[in-house]
């Protein structure tokens, strides 16, 4: 992205007939413009995340698992627990519900949790 000059800032004020606006008047502009922020850096995706289940309900364990879908991750740790609604509701979101289409893969690891590849750049239907 190209930096303004004060120049061109004094373009964008306007053209008086040559006559050279205030600094104060450009200092107004580039604050206006929010110049002096910085644009935030994008955060790295992480590689691996882990989400457990235990003591979500059903809409924030579908919220965390489709955040995870989205993120960008390229796999996940699912801790759903052995007992309860949430585990054959996770397994029912992997194979039908809008999450399937975001999972390569899912195995199971013990009686309670899941290893997910994600696919790579899906994006929100």
């Amino acid at each position: 992205m190209k930096q303004l000059s004060e120049s061109d800032i004094e373009n964008m004020i306007g053209d008086d007939g040559g006559v050279i606006t205030p600094a104060s008047d450009a200092r107004k502009i580039r604050a206006e413009l929010k110049l002096s922020k910085k644009i935030p850096e994008r955060q790295p995706v992480p590689e691996h995340i882990t989400i457990d289940f235990h003591n979500h309900t059903e809409d924030e364990a579908w919220q965390m698992i489709m955040s995870a879908a989205l993120s960008g991750a390229r796999c996940a740790t699912v801790i759903t627990g052995a007992s309860g609604i949430l585990r054959p509701k996770f397994i029912q979101w992997v194979h039908d519900s809008i999450f399937a289409p975001y999972v390569v893969s899912c195995t199971p690891i013990n009686n309670g949790s899941f290893a997910i590849k994600f696919k790579k750049n899906l994006k929100e239907f």
